[in-house]
């Protein structure tokens, strides 16, 4: 299959060029489509007589060529609806009815320069599908987010990312404003069903299934907590598909010289502990390093519960139940990964028996409250 990508630099033609890739390297078997693709990628700094040859040959055409903020707003109509013209020209002269697939907007609907070029696009399509038979696939875009979007250009989305990860300011005009989003991963995916002819058509248009509506507001607290999630060591909501995926787009804006943040090592001679994330709901993750022959914990909980994972060098976790005397052990080591819960109602001590340093990966169920900490010192 020979598939023609234009605007294939553009943020969508990037993300479903790397995508076809993907699926055409054996990389992604997501999908019932063969890996036999040829991939033809047109933009404007292609050679405009490659046109030709891509028209005739290709077996689908993914139109993402488009203008959303020219110089002169008589560049909307050229960038938008004259290359599209040109694209349909150079099919019907080879009688290429191949299906094709154009990038509209939802702004299609409305009396501005932006929207009348990209409506006029679309009664382009509609006509060409008329005239040759040709199966043409129009899809009316919202603001669509993601990775590789361009900051301070046409998404608000990339420039408030880009802008907090670089702690530079923003402009909020309105909170209350409702955006109307679609994630690129979603946009892709609905394309690439397209392309194996299992789109999602809704009459003459054609739509991605998955749209989020949210105000501005929202939008921009949920990114300052993101910023400010590497000092409180809070994470996201992983159960909340928005956040999870403005999280993803958020992460991709940070500057190359910030991927990483310290941690407080809280340190004496027995070693550390450090922690690594809290949770509003799943609990605490920390790790704890201990030196040879040191001992650590002593005390056991009413409520709280942990699971220890010794990843590095080798020790023991004893156990014994309140108000008995057997002492339980649980030899540990990081050539066997190996979680050991710690229940309620024990004391406990985990001793390093190795000559080096011993590694433990913690979980406890609740975040370390100082005002109630559910921690009682008792020798095991």
């Amino acid at each position: 299959m020979k598939i023609l990508i234009t605007g294939a630099k553009g943020f969508v033609g990037k993300n479903l060029l790397e995508s076809l890739k993907n699926i055409r390297d054996g990389k992604d078997k997501t999908y019932e489509l063969t890996t036999d693709l040829t991939i033809y990628e047109y933009d404007v700094d292609t050679d405009e007589n490659l046109l030709d040859e891509y028209c005739k040959n290709a077996d689908f055409v993914f139109n993402l060529a488009g203008v959303n903020r020219p110089e002169k707003e008589e560049d909307f109509i050229k960038g938008n609806f004259g290359f599209a013209s040109t694209l349909l020209e150079t099919l019907e002269k080879y009688n290429n009815k191949c299906p094709v697939m154009l990038s509209s907007s939802i702004q299609a609907s409305l009396d501005n320069p932006y929207g009348k070029s990209k409506k006029a696009g679309e009664d382009l399509f509609f006509e060409y599908s008329k005239r040759t038979g040709a199966k043409v696939l129009v899809y009316r875009f919202p603001n669509v987010f993601g990775k590789w979007c361009r900051p301070n250009y046409n998404s608000a989305i990339a420039t408030f990312c880009y802008n907090i990860s670089h702690d530079l300011p923003i402009t909020v005009n309105d909170r209350n404003y409702m955006m109307t989003l679609v994630y690129i991963d979603d946009v892709v995916n609905e394309m690439i069903n397209a392309l194996c002819g299992k789109e999602n058509r809704i009459n003459d248009f054609c739509e991605v299934g998955i749209i989020h509506e949210i105000t501005l507001g929202e939008i921009v607290d949920l990114l300052y907590s993101f910023k400010e999630s590497r000092n409180n060591l809070s994470v996201i909501n992983t159960g909340n598909s928005f956040e999870n995926k403005l999280y993803a787009t958020y992460l991709s804006f940070l500057p190359e010289d910030d991927f990483s943040y310290p941690l407080k090592m809280n340190c004496d001679d027995r070693g550390s502990f450090t922690e690594i994330l809290r949770t509003f709901d799943r609990g605490q993750f920390s790790v704890n390093i201990s030196r040879p022959g040191i001992t650590k914990g002593n005390h056991w909980h009413n409520t709280k519960n942990e699971k220890f994972v010794v990843v590095s060098g080798k020790g023991v976790i004893r156990f014994r139940k309140i108000g008995e005397e057997k002492v339980y052990e649980y030899f540990v080591s990081g050539d066997k990964i190996e979680v050991v819960d710690i229940p309620t109602g024990y004391t406990h001590n985990i001793e390093n028996l190795g000559d080096t340093d011993m590694v433990t990966f913690m979980w406890a169920n609740e975040c370390f409250n100082p005002d109630k900490p559910d921690t009682f010192f008792e020798e095991v």
